[in-house]
């Protein structure tokens, strides 16, 4: 079984102008392709063919780094671009606003907690909102890593993941990630998230 690049949820230019065309075409036809093209050499004749992505990301730390690598990139990209949707200015609302605020205080914390995990992380990484133990949590990962994964330093179901590679923001933000972080908040699709949260608790 090899794995294939779905297309975006939305248009190539659906989240300008807080992520232009140009980023989205990139991020996704390149370099989640590679992520896809580059798994699939990397499974190919052996025992992990056969093994469904999240199968793959559960056990990083037994597996090769190219499969590792490219595994958790293909998966978090495909988590990503279900994360955003066009801007609407929505905000969390119901059960997820009301564990949101159980867990940060308000949401305007929640997004400072968020935003300084992702600005935070060195390097390449994600910020991550997960469901730990029945609560909601912030937790920043390296590289291609996730929360799902065995190797994870906080262990949970993610919700909500945002890309900080440089390759996501940096024809718009050059080195300004914390510029990126604030913008994203006009994208995120808390109606997914929402579902997301449902079905994790």
């Amino acid at each position: 079984m090899s794995f294939s690049l779905a297309p975006l949820p939305y248009a190539y230019d659906a989240l300008e102008p807080y992520i232009d065309a140009q980023t989205m075409t990139i991020h996704h036809d390149k370099h989640h392709q590679a992520y896809v093209d580059n798994l699939n050499k990397a499974i190919a004749g052996t025992p992990n063919e056969g093994k469904s992505i999240e199968e793959l990301v559960a056990v990083a730390g037994t597996i090769s780094p190219a499969v590792r690598n490219n595994g958790g990139g293909h998966w978090n990209h495909t988590f990503f671009w279900d994360s955003l949707a066009a801007a609407s200015g929505a905000a969390p609302s119901g059960h997820l606003a009301a564990a949101i605020d159980a867990a940060f205080g308000s949401f305007d914390e929640f997004k400072a907690k968020f935003a300084a995990a992702g600005a935070t992380r060195f390097g390449s990484g994600w910020a991550w909102l997960i469901v730990k133990d029945g609560k909601l949590e912030v937790s920043s990962t390296p590289n291609q890593d996730n929360p799902l994964m065995d190797v994870a330093e906080v262990k949970g179901t993610p919700i909500l993941g945002v890309d900080v590679w440089e390759h996501a923001y940096y024809l718009k933000y050059q080195n300004k990630r914390p510029d990126y972080l604030a913008a994203i908040w006009n994208l995120i699709n808390w109606a997914k998230v929402a579902e997301r949260f449902a079905a994790a608790k």
